[in-house]
């Protein structure tokens, strides 16, 4: 993929079309048998109907969850700290894990089985997968709080290589050769995977607080962040794009009876797998879905009981999996234990994730 290189100016901020009505969640399904402690992050396999999940209580857990919702456990397997982030391969046969005990583990769906694969001098804050082109086997990819991303063949015990990057890995998403990652200090680095050993563009967030969440576009041509402020920012790696990169406000909310308003942090984006619309989900404990395109929010969602720590879509796009539980944002004194901590199974129909064609403003 030629990503040419570019240094954007600075993006718009408007306020996207919000004409939705509210969207229900009365008979939304609960997971069974959730983690014991905060859920940090959790993934559909594209390839079947497994959901991964990560945990401060340094489990990761694999849930089997029918097209109906119907669900049960699959696996379970440990890690030696808080588990941080999970990767499916695309192939849907492997699970990748990262966290806090510096290591990620590689569980195999055929056996069953899970073993270290990786390790940092630091937290792994997030992993995902890519295939080298002309190899013939996927690799993964892990972040760390060290500065550094990693390269593993999964048939070697050290790294395949390693870039430097200008501060600690707070999020990363990878979409065919495009691989973005946020940091501390607001940067957002880009990689080319045709040349993963070289970072091909830095730049600032456009959003003026603390990343939460990169998430790139399906077809690689951008990335969607989320941060702290209860915004959300589009940016296009192709210069002649840069005039359609824009921000907008979701997850905030006026309080009663003053002018003032709350603002809370955007902790996750998931792109519709067919559609090609994403959600958003935050610390104000909403979700809403929204088309990037026509900049209009298609629909959103009352409160849902707590912040809302992670999501995603299945493979067909008709479920939407969200996470009820502490986002660790204002320290552990906040982590209850009354805290709620659950899964959520949302079916997702056509009319709430479908683009509408509408004008922009």
């Amino acid at each position: 993929m030629p990503y040419p290189t570019n240094n954007p100016g600075p993006t718009s901020t408007r306020a996207p079309n919000t004409t939705s009505s509210l969207g229900d969640v009365s008979a939304d399904i609960t997971l069974s048998s959730p983690p014991e402690d905060s859920i940090s992050d959790l993934e559909f396999s594209m390839k079947s109907d497994l959901l991964a999940v990560a945990s401060w209580d340094k489990r990761v857990r694999i849930y089997d969850v029918s097209q109906t919702g119907a669900n049960s456990g699959r696996a379970i397997y440990a890690h030696g700290g808080p588990v941080l982030s999970v990767a499916w391969s695309n192939d849907g046969g492997k699970l990748v894990s990262g966290g806090a005990d510096n290591a990620a583990r590689l569980w195999d769906a055929a056996t069953g089985q899970s073993a270290q694969v990786a390790a940092h001098d630091d937290p792994i804050r997030s992993v995902r997968w890519f295939t080298l082109p002309g190899a013939n086997a996927q690799m993964v990819i892990t972040g760390s709080w060290d500065k550094t991303i990693k390269y593993w063949d999964l048939r070697q015990q050290r790294p395949a290589g390693s870039v430097e990057l200008l501060e600690r890995v707070y999020t990363m998403d990878v979409s065919r050769d495009l691989l973005a990652v946020g940091t501390a200090e607001r940067h957002i680095q880009v990689i080319n995977l045709k040349n993963p050993g070289t970072v091909f563009q830095s730049r600032i967030s456009p959003l003026k607080w603390q990343t939460r969440v990169v998430t790139c576009f399906p077809d690689a041509s951008g990335v969607a962040i989320g941060g702290i402020e209860g915004k959300c920012g589009f940016v296009y790696l192709d210069a002649k794009n840069s005039s359609s990169e824009f921000s907008f406000r979701c997850h905030r909310r006026a309080r009663t009876g003053g002018t003032d308003t709350d603002v809370y942090g955007v902790n996750a984006i998931s792109f519709h797998p067919v559609h090609g619309t994403f959600s958003t989900a935050g610390a104000d404990g909403t979700f809403h879905y929204w088309d990037k395109d026509s900049r209009t929010r298609i629909k959103g969602f009352p409160h849902v009981g707590g912040i809302i720590s992670a999501t995603s879509f299945n493979r067909n796009g008709t479920i939407f999996a969200y996470a009820v539980s502490y986002d660790w944002s204002k320290g552990h004194q906040y982590n209850t234990p009354t805290y709620p901590n659950k899964i959520m199974l949302h079916k997702v129909s056509d009319e709430e994730a479908k683009r509408r064609v509408t004008s922009k403003y």
